[in-house]
């Protein structure tokens, strides 16, 4: 009986373990993210290394850049000022709601609401501007 109460909770562990592996890897999920991007945000910006500067800046190297810095674009005074350094947190919430979270921001994007695809498409940001 102890024997089957040890394998029984084995099963059940492993069974929890791949639920939440699985749910972590479909919450940053770079394929979809790369979706998310092509259609909310490639009409306005470039990833690659030296890519145009279109309707916005160019995000290569996005993560741990300071807002306002990128090369060849005319930042708004606010995103020079604000002077925060990009990353999973501080991306979220400007993508979430750019005009709340920076009032005078440039940006005109209604924003990004559901957190997988947040998820997604900040794995594919760090993924493809390294």
């Amino acid at each position: 009986m102890k024997n089957w109460i040890g394998v029984a909770s084995l099963l059940i562990a492993g069974m929890l373990g791949v639920g939440v592996a699985a749910s972590v890897a479909s919450a940053q999920d770079v394929a979809k993210g790369e979706r998310v991007f092509a259609t909310q945000c490639k009409a306005c910006h470039t990833l690659e290394r030296g890519g145009a500067t279109t309707a916005g800046p160019n995000l290569y190297r996005i993560m741990g850049r300071r807002s306002g810095t990128g090369q060849g674009y005319g930042y708004s005074e606010v995103m020079r000022r604000f002077g925060i350094e990009w990353n999973d947190t501080t991306l979220a919430a400007y993508l979430r709601d750019p005009r709340a979270d920076m009032p005078g921001t440039k940006m005109v994007f209604a924003g990004i609401r559901q957190s997988s695809q947040m998820a997604d498409l900040i794995a594919y940001l760090k993924d493809a501007t390294r």
